[in-house]
């Protein structure tokens, strides 16, 4: 996992992550609105759709695809499906073997020339998307929780995501600095598992529970095993700013990971509220995002395999001239 991991960051170019799953899965007609289990439900009804999602992203450039696994857990499998912990732990681990298999055939498919195929990161949400009450946007949940509690309501998603063979894990979305510090804890429990942390913020300086982003990434940097802290799922606009207030503090172990949503906004009740912005943004702004330190770039929510394909083409474009001109 970790000699893989090493393989891609040894480059000067950056990785492009997918954009939002459940947005290209809701594209192909898919319902998820308001279930609970979010994609997640899909890993036992329908996991093709998954399979062919993970694909799309491929064919337009991705380098990391992410697992359906944002809102799964032991217990939300459990209590959501009427499964045995034995099933839901199976069902967790086919997010990581749906994405390989993938992987596996676009590089049947596209025969590349590179000898490196991309990588499957195992995604891990909040302890708020449980709770599927808009709890996940604020963080309020980690008021009552101890970093204890929350290290055991984590481990099991994370131990069957690694178990499973994830190049790397994903934390993200995650909107308390009490569940950063958590999280930085118990990856030290699996001494041979690369993460990034990224956070959901409400502003150009704060996290989504009014912590600093300065302090969140503070938190991070006393981890040997994260590879990148950054944001997503915020507005492409708020990146430049949050990534320079703390610029100063990243690690020269860590790069930025950056993967905001379409810049839309959302209403627990409505969904998504389209007011005139898009996503064009984020090819635009991810040139100053390279600049700041940023190597890992992609989209969230409402992001599709179009706007990665417009990215790859605008940054790896970019570092191909860049290198030429050397």
């Amino acid at each position: 996992m970790a000699s893989r991991l090493r393989a891609y960051m040894t480059d000067n170019e950056p990785l492009i992550l997918d954009g939002g799953l459940a947005t290209e899965l809701e594209a192909q007609g898919i319902h998820l609105q308001g279930d609970p289990l979010w994609s997640a439900r899909l890993l036992h009804t329908n996991p093709q759709a998954i399979r062919e999602a993970h694909y799309r992203f491929l064919l337009s450039g991705a380098d990391v695809i992410t697992t359906a696994t944002y809102q799964a857990s032991i217990t939300g499998f459990i209590t959501h499906m009427d499964v045995s912990s034995e099933t839901a732990r199976e069902l967790l681990m086919s997010g990581v073997h749906l994405a390989k298999e993938s992987v596996k055939r676009f590089v049947s498919d596209s025969r590349p020339t590179e000898q490196r195929s991309p990588l499957v990161a195992g995604s891990v949400g909040p302890y708020g998307a449980f709770l599927h009450n808009g709890s996940e946007y604020t963080g309020v949940y980690a008021e009552e929780m101890s970093i204890e509690d929350l290290k055991a309501w984590h481990q099991p998603q994370i131990g069957c995501l690694a178990a499973a063979g994830a190049d790397l894990i994903a934390f993200e979305t995650i909107p308390s600095i009490k569940e950063a510090e958590a999280l930085v804890e118990l990856l030290r429990e699996f001494p041979n598992t690369k993460a990034w942390l990224s956070f959901s913020c409400k502003d150009g300086m704060c996290i989504s529970d009014g912590s600093l982003f300065t302090d969140a990434v503070k938190i991070a940097n006393r981890s040997t095993q994260l590879v990148a802290v950054g944001v997503n799922c915020c507005s492409p606009a708020l990146v430049e700013r949050l990534l320079d207030s703390a610029g100063s503090l990243l690690s020269p172990d860590m790069s930025w990971v950056v993967y905001p949503n379409s810049g839309e906004e959302w209403d627990t009740e409505q969904g998504w509220l389209t007011s005139g912005k898009t996503s064009a943004s984020i090819p635009k702004l991810s040139h100053t995002w390279m600049k700041q330190g940023a190597f890992l770039i992609g989209g969230c929510c409402r992001i599709g395999p179009a706007h990665v394909k417009e990215l790859r083409q605008q940054l790896k474009g970019s570092c191909t001239s860049a290198a030429s001109a050397v």
